[in-house]
């Protein structure tokens, strides 16, 4: 499978366990490569989330995992702690789900204070 035909696969297999309750259908069809990420490391199999370093290079995976899904802190905690070490290779993967969660908590703080929003 190509690229295209890859992420068209991801996308069905999410709309089939419902996961784009809240989009518009027409939206679908164009959803972001990071959104793709990270609905597809959280909601699908090991087999999918492979392909995904299939189509996608792995620091644009890295960087969606981080923003995304390792900034909800304990609430994904276990699974990011699996994926830093099977995915990412890191050799204390608790330790460093939990310092990329307190750096991603302090980026949106700073932008939030640089913005006036707070």
């Amino acid at each position: 499978m190509n690229k295209e035909q890859t992420k068209h696969y991801l996308v069905e297999k999410l709309k089939k366990h419902h996961r784009f309750w809240s989009y518009d259908e027409k939206s679908i069809k164009d959803v972001p490569d990071d959104i793709l990420i990270e609905m597809v490391m959280q909601f699908l199999d090991l087999d999918d989330i492979d392909l995904l370093f299939m189509i996608y290079p792995y620091k644009l995976i890295k960087k969606s995992w981080i923003e995304n899904l390792v900034s909800q802190g304990e609430y994904l905690f276990m699974m990011n702690r699996f994926f830093a070490w099977y995915y990412f290779h890191m050799k204390r993967p608790g330790a460093y789900v939990r310092s990329m969660a307190t750096r991603q908590l302090n980026k949106i703080c700073d932008e939030r204070i640089s913005s006036g929003s707070i």
